[in-house]
């Protein structure tokens, strides 16, 4: 027997129904695509070159922020105190991303992480507005590359965003854009820092992980295949009515 459509009721109504949000901002590496190892290969390229050690737990920390945070992290983690100028850190970015554009060019729509195809058809028939809230300037062509440039209404320049997450600016920045406020918003990460911008920007957050790393998520599922828009809605409506 098919079971009916869950009644559904705008977001902030006390009606009874399931409370349903207006837009979904995800987060891109780790969350879309997985990209997360091209990135360490490309840091820890640029480590080697620089004399510092770029290992995994090193790469951990600089999931979720910006190029130019995470190379300041690198450096500090240097055996011994470095002082880079600033055009010279602008440099040692751009030729980290020339690494990581080079190896990101083979990434195809068989990329696309489980779920996460279904996943978004289900938002759009529920009416929700869909962005991407990433830190990667490399966004729009990583979406190209998966054929999903069509799937977002949105797309937060990361070249704009002044402060990374784990600052709100990055999902406020998407909210604005599409004309909703930040209780009407899930935001859905797979980084530590990624949950904290979600949350200080009073969205619900939606992790990708494990408890020891996203202990802090609203809703937290191990692996993107266990990304379902009935489940993820359902928290929301009861995160709505605690708060």
């Amino acid at each position: 027997m098919v079971q009916p459509e869950p009644e559904l009721a705008a977001a902030g109504s006390e009606s009874g129904l399931i409370t349903i949000p207006q837009a979904v901002i995800f987060d891109l590496d780790g969350v879309i695509t997985d990209t997360a190892e091209f990135h360490f290969l490309a840091w820890r390229q640029l480590g080697a070159e620089l004399g510092i050690e770029v290992d995994r737990m090193l790469n951990e920390q600089l999931k979720g922020v910006s190029r130019l945070q995470s190379l300041e992290l690198i450096l500090a983690a240097a055996p011994e105190p470095v002082i880079v100028p600033e055009a010279v850190l602008e440099q040692l970015a751009a030729r980290k991303n020339a690494r990581y554009t080079s190896l990101i060019s083979s990434i195809t729509p068989k990329d696309i992480l489980p779920g996460i195809c279904s996943l978004l058809d289900d938002l759009r028939a529920a009416g929700l507005k869909l962005a991407i809230g990433s830190a990667s300037r490399n966004a729009p062509f990583v979406l190209e590359r998966l054929e999903l440039a069509g799937a977002f209404d949105y797309v937060v320049d990361a070249g704009r965003i002044k402060r990374g997450k784990p600052d709100p600016e990055t999902f406020l920045d998407a909210a604005d854009y599409l004309k909703v406020s930040g209780r009407e918003c899930i935001g859905i990460e797979d980084s530590a820092a990624g949950i904290e911008a979600i949350q200080r920007a009073g969205m619900f957050a939606v992790g990708i992980g494990s408890t020891h790393t996203l202990m802090q998520a609203d809703y937290l599922v191990p692996s993107t295949q266990y990304l379902n828009r009935d489940d993820i809605l359902g928290a929301y409506s009861r995160w709505i009515r605690r708060s």
